[in-house]
């Protein structure tokens, strides 16, 4: 597990969220252990060397996942099917439109739930792909 329960607790209070504290400790551990395995396997295995787990933000990156995760449980770990993606396309009268993945190895990764935050604090870590952070999702890119 990446990081401390009172740790987490004392990230959280100070940036005014109380939920963490609130916790009983079984559903706090539980959190940060799910957010723990998100960070470690979505980013940390895919830092670039040097970098690890040791990094700077990593454990501030886990605490934010941990407030995810402790408002929903599982929130980082949805599993979407092929036609569960899809983008939003029309404003006025609600028009989704599916995603053509094709067999990109990248489809179900660029559908999961992501934080803009956590994203910020760990991409100097990160490898770049096609000249463009791979983690950033933008309006009208491609990166297949």
């Amino acid at each position: 597990m990446i990081g401390t329960i009172a740790d987490w607790r004392t990230y959280a209070t100070a940036r005014g969220n109380a939920a963490p504290a609130a916790a009983s400790d079984a559903d706090a551990t539980a959190a940060l252990t799910r957010a723990s395995d998100y960070i470690m396997y979505s980013y940390v295995a895919r830092f670039v060397s040097p970098y690890s787990v040791t990094s700077l933000n990593v454990e501030e990156a886990t605490y934010e996942a941990a407030n995810f995760e402790l408002t929903t449980s599982g929130f980082f770990s949805k599993t979407f099917t092929e036609s569960q993606l899809k983008i939003l396309t029309g404003v006025g009268s609600v028009k989704w439109t599916p995603v053509n993945t094709g067999s990109t190895a990248r489809a179900a990764w660029r559908s999961a739930p992501t934080s803009t935050l956590i994203d910020a604090m760990l991409a100097a870590y990160m490898p770049m792909d096609i000249g463009v952070a791979p983690w950033f999702k933008t309006i009208g890119g491609d990166y297949t």
